[in-house]
C-alpha cells in the first residue's frame, strides 16, 4: 500500500495561500510538537513541516486527520472564517476545493462538534489508504457506487445507500465506477487535540 505521502501533490501549495500558517499556528494551539503531530497522522516530520511551510499540498484525507488532531475543522485548516454560524448553508456559498484528487464542498458551519461535506471522489483515488481514528463517520450515496471496506468486510453502496461507523473500524473508501462517486460525509470532530490518530498503513518510511 501507498503511504499517505504519496498522494500530495509535490508542488507549492499556491491554491491554498491561507494554509500553511494556518497550520502551524493550529498545531502550536494544540500544544503539540511537529513530531507528535506527524507522527498522529502518519506522517513523516519532514513531510507535515513541508506542509506547514507550503512547499506540499495536502490530500483530503491528510486534511481530515490534521482537523482531527488539533480539535478543528478542515474550513479552519484552510483559513477560512465565518462571522456567525448560520444553520442555513445555501448551495451558491459552497465553494469547491481540491485536494489529492478529491473535490469537497463545506455543507455545515464552522465551528460544530462535527464536520458535513459533499464530496467527489474520482475512480483509482486513494483507495488502498486505510484509515482508523476515534469517531463516528456516516456515509450517503448521492451518485455512483462506493465501494466500502470494514474491517474484513467488504461493502458495494449504490445511490441511497447510506454507512454510519465506528471509526476506530479500519475502513477504506473507493469509487466502483470510471466517472467517480458522490457522496454526503460527516464526521465527528475530536474533543481533545492530543488523541491519536492513524491514516494510511505504517509503511518502512515512516517514522
Amino acid at each position: 500500500m501507498r503511504s499517505p505521502e504519496s498522494d500530495a501533490s509535490a508542488g507549492p501549495a499556491a491554491s491554498l495561500p491561507a494554509m500553511a500558517p494556518q497550520l502551524r499556528a493550529l498545531r502550536r494551539r494544540a500544544s503539540l510538537t511537529l513530531e507528535a503531530a506527524a507522527r498522529a497522522a502518519g506522517l513523516s516530520p519532514a513531510h507535515l513541516s513541508r506542509l506547514e511551510t507550503g512547499q506540499r499540498q495536502p490530500s483530503l484525507p491528510m486534511l481530515l486527520a490534521l482537523a482531527r488532531i488539533y480539535g478543528t475543522t478542515v474550513s479552519e485548516l484552510l483559513g477560512e472564517t465565518s462571522p456567525d454560524r448560520d444553520a442555513v448553508v445555501r448551495a451558491a456559498d459552497m465553494e469547491a476545493t481540491r485536494a489529492g484528487g478529491w473535490t469537497y464542498w463545506q455543507a455545515g458551519s464552522p465551528g460544530r462538534g462535527m464536520q458535513a461535506l459533499r464530496v467527489h471522489v474520482p475512480h483509482g483515488s486513494q483507495g488502498d489508504i486505510v484509515r482508523v481514528h476515534p469517531g463516528e463517520e456516516w456515509l450517503y450515496v448521492l451518485r455512483g457506487r462506493l465501494r466500502l471496506r470494514l474491517g474484513d468486510t467488504a461493502h458495494l453502496l449504490v445511490p441511497g445507500d447510506s454507512a454510519h461507523f465506528d471509526s476506530l473500524t479500519p475502513h477504506r473508501i473507493a469509487a466502483e465506477d470510471p466517472d467517480g462517486l458522490e457522496l454526503l460525509f460527516v464526521h465527528t470532530l475530536l474533543q481533545s487535540p492530543t488523541a491519536t490518530l492513524c491514516l494510511g498503513p505504517h509503511t518502512g518510511d515512516m517514522p
